[in-house]
């Protein structure tokens, strides 16, 4: 299969045209964050402040690097699982994001406002971090730092390796492979 190459950032236009099971090679920027990045991102919009990046057509890689080694732009820089950011995705997208790269399933709620946004979940290779880092040309401390690990960051990125799990098509209708939901999952909260 023939991998297409995406330069960023993620336009609706861009997002349209790809498919379930894509292979993608990304150059551009994207932004790095974890569940503690997302949380204090989402607290701010709903206080209408805003995050630390523009988020429109942006891309927001599920990361934890660790650190650089002397000479190095960043440490291994291997995806965490996507379903940490779920109660947050909706939220992020609905501002303008569009771009998510990480491991594993994803809620319906999520599959939703992808389907809602022009979303796309570009899956990455698990353990596979020291390789996914070489991709990585540039990488810049934006936001909380306090965060060690999980601090937002900017990067560059040139070939980033992905494959299409989740995107919308030219309609808008979702193309969504078999499986990728996750055990019935919901950010509904129980009943009690």
């Amino acid at each position: 299969m023939e991998r297409k190459k995406i330069t960023l950032p993620l336009t609706r236009e861009l997002a349209r045209t790809l498919h379930a099971g894509d292979q993608v090679l990304l150059t551009g920027t994207i932004y790095t964050s974890r569940d503690a990045g997302h949380k204090r991102m989402c607290e701010a919009l709903a206080k209408g402040e805003k995050i630390p990046f523009d988020p429109t057509d942006a891309t927001i890689y599920y990361v934890g690097p660790t650190p650089a080694k002397p000479g190095a732009v960043i440490g291994s820089a291997g995806p965490t699982t996507s379903g940490r950011m779920d109660a947050y995705a909706p939220t992020m997208m609905s501002v303008g994001a569009r771009g998510m790269i990480g491991k594993g399933a994803r809620l319906p709620e999520v599959v939703d406002a992808m389907k809602k946004y022009d979303g796309v979940y570009f899956g990455a290779i698990g353990g596979a971090g020291a390789l996914l880092a070489k991709c990585i040309k540039k990488a810049e401390l934006i936001a909380y730092e306090d965060l060690g690990a999980e601090a937002l960051r900017k990067l560059y990125v040139e070939g980033k390796p992905s494959l299409g799990v989740f995107f919308t098509n030219i309609t808008g209708a979702a193309n969504v492979p078999a499986g990728i939901f996750g055990g019935g999952r919901s950010l509904k909260k129980k009943k009690e």
